[in-house]
């Protein structure tokens, strides 16, 4: 579905990263004229450099940038500074709307990475473009870094955390979707899902399962993502992460994802 049938010139934030790449590709393929913002395009949404001329003509903005570390200090920062100068830099090319990606149950959490999403998607709304969110649920493709940091002597510490993995790829076909919508409700929220819930513990076993690879996994509330003393410990226990009811549910599952990759 295109805005009132017709193509625009979509600018995407984040142009090279797991969502941002496919994004770029769906939406040319599409017919619409993609502008791709990132550092290594030198344009830089934290400085400003570059933005206005990079915005210059763009009806809708995509922003799926990530920060640039999982500390919330340093998350926060990034993600403020990005909002205030899309916003900015929006009205002033005579942008139309912002689409942003974001991260379900956000709302649930008090810290990490997590806050910082939150920060974010309030930042955006209080500009003058309207701004319609996309929260999703974990990547598939996150997976294989997120267990990886926890292997410590030959064991996977891995948290206890109920979760409904999604493809990256899915993610960014909703976000094209919403960019095509005929009108932005400012503040509208979409969950966008996998096809079902797991548990960690079992998506890493599946990865492990998949190489051969005998690491030992044991499950705990409190690990080296989610640290002792953590209060969003029992949050991602109890499937604060998991979508709400009405969410876009789409396949594959992970361990079809698995077979494919």
């Amino acid at each position: 579905m295109q805005t009132e049938g017709r193509t625009q010139k979509i600018a995407v934030t984040g142009a090279t990263g797991r969502v941002g790449s496919h994004l770029v590709e769906i939406l040319e393929q599409r017919g619409h004229t993609v502008v791709p913002i990132a550092r290594s395009k030198g344009v830089d949404v934290v400085t400003g450099e570059g933005l206005d001329e990079a915005l210059a003509g763009v009806d809708t903005i995509i922003d799926a940038a990530t920060g640039p570390s999982p500390d919330q200090a340093q998350a926060t920062a990034f993600f403020t500074a990005s909002a205030h100068n899309l916003q900015r830099a929006g009205a002033a090319a005579g942008v139309k709307r912002i689409v942003v990606v974001s991260i379900i149950g956000i709302d649930k959490f008090h810290g990490g990475y997590n806050a910082a999403k939150m920060i974010q998607e309030q930042a955006l709304l209080e500009g003058p473009l309207p701004v319609r969110i996309v929260r999703a649920a974990q990547f598939h493709e996150f997976v294989d870094p997120l267990v990886g940091w926890t292997v410590q002597d030959g064991v996977a510490h891995v948290p206890e955390m109920r979760t409904q993995l999604v493809a990256a790829r899915v993610v960014a076909e909703t976000l094209a979707d919403a960019a095509e919508e005929p009108e932005i409700e400012n503040g509208r929220i979409t969950e966008v899902a996998g096809p079902r819930a797991e548990r960690l513990a079992d998506v890493a076993a599946a990865l492990f399962a998949s190489r051969g690879d005998s690491t030992e996994i044991r499950e705990a509330r409190e690990s080296v993502l989610v640290p002792a003393g953590d209060p969003d410990a029992e949050a991602y226990a109890d499937g604060a992460v998991l979508p709400n009811p009405g969410a876009k549910l789409a396949g594959p599952s992970f361990e079809e994802w698995l077979a494919e990759a």
